[in-house]
């Protein structure tokens, strides 16, 4: 269905009938649960910027990485769920960024992993770069930024200098 057709069937209903479907939502659906209740209540950003942080840090578990599985999909989703519930740009922008450091930190402390992993990082290092850079929050993140190029500058695959090269390509000092 349109959201044109949605439209036009939801005005159909009443006022109550409206309060009941979305009540019917917020009770069946827990996304929709989370959104209404960032969106009634947008002072708890900060709470919800911890949350989705903690299910990236679970995967790039830097403090007992045999408990971490590195799965990107899964971090990339938390980000992905956060940002459907239209946070501010500086909260994005802090989750976004939290999937490469802990990534980055990860390799610096327990060494080399795949080419593949060293991609994925990358890729999101450079998104989030680009979030913050499209929002003008470059100073405000200058720091866990270039935070990422010292944790990668151990690493191999080339990985250390596409991180470096991104970064200057941001942060022109």
């Amino acid at each position: 269905m349109s959201k044109s057709a949605l439209k036009k069937e939801l005005l159909k209903l009443t006022k109550e009938q409206l309060v009941e479907q979305i009540l019917d939502l917020y009770e069946k659906n827990k996304s929709i649960k989370e959104f209404y209740n960032f969106y009634l209540n947008p002072h708890n950003e900060k709470e919800l910027v911890e949350k989705y942080k903690k299910i990236i840090r679970k995967e790039f578990n830097v403090e007992r990485p045999e408990r971490g599985s590195e799965k990107f999909s899964v971090a990339k989703k938390a980000i992905s769920e956060f940002k459907s519930l239209q946070p501010s740009p500086e909260a994005l922008a802090d989750v976004m960024l939290y999937l490469p450091e802990s990534a980055c930190e990860l390799t610096y402390y327990y060494g080399d992993y795949s080419e593949h992993f060293y991609d994925s990082t990358y890729n999101n290092y450079k998104a989030a770069l680009e979030f913050i850079a499209k929002h003008h929050l470059l100073d405000e993140f200058k720091l866990r930024a270039e935070q990422c190029v010292k944790w990668a500058s151990p690493c191999g695959y080339g990985f250390a200098n596409d991180i470096a090269d991104i970064y200057y390509e941001f942060y022109q000092d």
